[in-house]
């Protein structure tokens, strides 16, 4: 399992042979191995790195969304004792820009800083205060600038420029059909989403130590160990050899560990100092380090026949992206060519854009384009059932998608689509019980009990100008690396005798962060090979590229890997024991940990054949290619695999004080194969709980640029108080082409659960609520 640091605290159709291990293996609620260490405070994560002699590292930010710099004094931060470096533009020694899609942000700020908390400079000392201390100490000159904060406005001419190409980061189009058809009904809307926060409780950290052949060690919390390894190896001037990469405990990431925040600044530190520095950013400064969610304005239109069928979909989508590219294109092509929604749409006129500005850099998080498209085309279906007098639920079961349905880029989807069917399971659940205003059980005296109310125990409410809310949403999301990305997974599988017991090593580069990908793989290889001891190790840049533990693909495509590889050393095997009995190979299988032929019966026990040597295989495994889409139309196969997810929410609403109280939430998902239904449960929950966040809290405020609510304080995410109970109705219908026919299942429930949500608020209040998160004055209409 990762989480140590250096120290401190065949194929997808291979047959499954290995019989008698369902209780570990794919299928079983297998118990994860970091659990109860996490549990108990002893798990290892990268914030809790140490070694003797290190350093501690710090960096300067800008006060500024936009400003030029004109000179940077040091003389203050050297005259420190303890100090032991300090590190700006000018001695970044390889290229000084780094990204993830287009290497245009500065591992150091030199000519101009884009937004507010850019890095400036870096410090490294003998003291985590020293440090701190140093880097206050820095003296820069700013010409501050006016910024550019409007994503919409950045776009029109004359707008004054965040970088010298312009403004824009990509436009997707996608055309489809004739969107000027004839309707009986049309219904438009303008909505917005705001800022949110991945809030991973574990921040940015890492360990850099500097190695005897002139490269480095990094041990740190990420995403991707592999797209790490390159840009740093850039920015420090090294091959790629150099720097080594090994996954340290990850305190959670949904996204925004896809980029790099102190990677190259605590490898430079190291490097210049020639002793290893650890870096951990504050809370505070958690927030400027990352990317978060893209703010997104949305126009839509929706038009229908008179009895519900969906005739054409129009949108103009705008994803400010802030002041560098991140992953914004992959965003703005989510956010495009899954902008109508899991319909069957004939007409289709998408226009997405993604745009800089001097706000906070925005990338990837849980979800990825789909969430702000799924906001708007679920409020639109809603207003559209409410003018055409329908049920939401029966409107959209009437357009929903099934397989063989056409995407609006041309795709078939070719795989189980069955948006009715969870439209029906989510609807068809019993209500809970219970009627705002009435006594509760628990409650005093015949009192409702105020934890049931909103507000909660402040006591703002016994029931009056409460009322209850139901209302429902569906969403469509891509799984995997889409647009012809060459999107790939390696495995190293080792099959051994360890003390006299056949035992299996698992070794990739897929990063565990808090998935649950460790145990996932464990499960394949047990299943796989029938092996109970079954070791998975830490995730490193010794093994080839697993690729971003992101766009819930991990489980998919390192899955993938991890079953190929298998299927390798099980061919090996048996090819060992072919020659040995002198039956042809294909005669024998590998079950129980015994080698038997159709014929002969059973040849050998496992042990007695591994006894030679150790088998071990490393397999580079691929999914099915896509493509990339018309830059005129957005037609083409653009994505490998298509999941589903519904909820149904029901509030309560103070309709005086603008309070909710989220009751109940039923979601349904087609998950393709349960790998372990327990964690299969934790990805829904957790998903939908920052569906809830969003939907009634989260929020980065940005007035001009700056960041008004850099804390847990200020910026509220969902507590286990806020979360109701919830009901899953998990289906899975087999993907064909995938392994174990799964179907990715970590964003799905995040992309549903806001418009939910929103739309039973909006079923409580009668109030359009076309803004995410909704504040108490949009509910009191203040």
């Amino acid at each position: 399992m990762s989480g140590r640091g250096p120290a401190g605290p065949g194929s997808a159709t291979a047959t499954v042979t290995a019989t008698g291990r369902e209780d570990k293996g794919v299928g079983a609620s297998v118990p994860r191995p970091d659990g109860t260490l996490k549990v108990t405070g002893e798990f290892a994560f990268s914030s809790d790195l140490w070694l003797a002699d290190m350093l501690w590292g710090a960096t300067l930010r800008s006060p500024h969304p936009r400003a030029r710099i004109r000179a940077v004094g040091l003389a203050g931060a050297l005259r420190l004792p303890g100090l032991a470096a300090v590190l700006t533009h000018d001695d970044v020694p390889g290229r000084k820009t780094f990204g993830l899609e287009a290497a245009d942000q500065p591992v150091l700020a030199g000519g101009e800083v884009r937004y507010q908390g850019e890095p400036v400079a870096v410090v490294a000392a003998d003291h985590p205060e020293t440090a701190r201390r140093a880097a206050a100490a820095i003296a820069v000159d700013y010409e501050v600038l006016a910024p550019v904060t409007d994503a919409e406005a950045a776009l029109r001419p004359g707008a004054a420029l965040v970088h010298p190409g312009g403004n824009l980061v990509r436009h997707v189009r996608i055309r489809s059909g004739d969107p000027h058809a004839p309707a009986a009904v049309v219904v438009s809307g303008r909505y917005e989403v705001g800022m949110q926060d991945q809030a991973f409780l574990g921040p940015e950290s890492g360990l850099a130590v500097p190695a005897e052949d002139g490269g480095v060690d990094l041990y740190v919390a990420t995403q991707w160990l592999h797209v790490d390894q390159d840009q740093i190896a850039a920015s420090l001037g090294l091959p790629a050899g150099k720097v080594r990469l090994v996954l340290a405990g990850v305190g959670g990431a949904f996204g925004a560990r896809e980029d790099l925040s102190m990677q190259i600044h605590a490898c430079l530190l190291a490097l210049q100092t020639g002793r290893p520095v650890k870096m951990v950013y504050s809370r505070e400064e958690s927030f400027f380090g990352h990317v978060h969610r893209h703010p997104a304005t949305l126009y839509y239109e929706h038009a229908a026949t008179a009895d519900g069928m969906l005739v054409s979909v129009t949108a103009r989508t705008y994803l400010d992206g802030g002041a560098y590219t991140s992953s914004s294109p992959a965003v703005v092509a989510n956010a495009a060519t899954l902008g109508a929604g899991p319909y069957q749409v004939p007409n289709v006129s998408v226009d997405a854009y993604g745009v800089f500005t001097n706000n906070p850099p925005c990338g990837a998080m849980r979800g990825f384009g789909a969430v702000q498209a799924c906001f708007a085309y679920e409020s639109q279906m809603d207003e559209l059932a409410r003018r055409l007098g329908m049920d939401p639920v029966q409107l959209r079961i009437r357009n929903a998608m099934t397989e063989g349905s056409v995407m609006p880029t041309g795709q078939v989807v070719d795989s189980a689509a069955p948006v009715a069917e969870l439209l029906r399971r989510v609807s068809g659940a019993p209500l809970p019980q219970g009627v705002p205003g009435t006594a509760c059980a628990g409650g005093p005296g015949g009192e409702p009990d105020l934890r049931d109310l909103p507000g909660g125990v402040s006591n703002t409410t016994h029931g009056e100008g409460v009322v209850r809310g139901v209302g429902y949403a569906v969403g469509i999301k891509n799984v995997g690396f889409s647009e012809g990305f060459d999107d790939y997974s390696t495995a190293r599988i080792r099959l051994e005798l360890v003390a006299g017991e056949p035992a299996v090593t698992v070794h990739t580069a897929a990063a565990e962060v808090g998935q649950g990908l460790v145990t996932v793989q464990a499960q394949i290889a047990r299943t796989e090979l029938g092996v109970d001891r079954v070791t998975v190790r830490p995730a490193d840049t010794a093994v080839g590229s697993a690729g971003s533990s992101s766009a819930s693909r991990q489980t998919y495509v390192t899955g993938g890997a991890v079953r190929a590889a298998c299927a390798a050393v099980r061919d090996a095997l048996l090819g060992r024991a072919a020659l040995r009995y002198g039956v042809p190979a294909a005669d024998l299988t590998l079950a129980d940990g015994k080698i038997a032929s159709r014929d002969a019966g059973v040849l050998a026990d496992l042990a007695e054949l591994l006894a030679d040597e150790a088998i071990e295989q490393t397999v580079t495994w691929r999914h099915r290619p896509t493509q990339p889409i018309d830059p005129e139309t957005g037609q083409g196969n653009a994505h490998v695999q298509y999941a589903f997810a519904a909820h149904r929410a029901v509030v309560d609403v103070d309709t005086e004080l603008g309070l909710v109280k989220v009751v109940e939430l039923t979601t349904a998902q087609d998950v393709g194969k349960a790998m372990n239904p327990l964690a299969l449960a934790g990805q829904i929950h957790g998903g939908t709980a920052q569906g809830l966040g969003l939907a009634l809290m989260e929020e980065i405020q940005v007035t001009g640029g700056v960041v008004r609510n850099p804390s847990f304080t200020d910026y509220l995410i969902p507590t286990i108080l806020d979360m109701p109970p919830m009901n899953l109705h998990i289906l899975e219908l087999a993907d064909p082409h995938a392994p174990y026919g799964l179907r990715g299942v970590g964003e799905p429930p995040t992309i549903s659960a806001t418009p939910a949500i929103v739309a039973a608020v909006r079923a409580a209040t009668g109030r359009p609520l076309r803004r995410v998160p909704i504040r108490p004055d949009d509910i009191a209409g203040l």
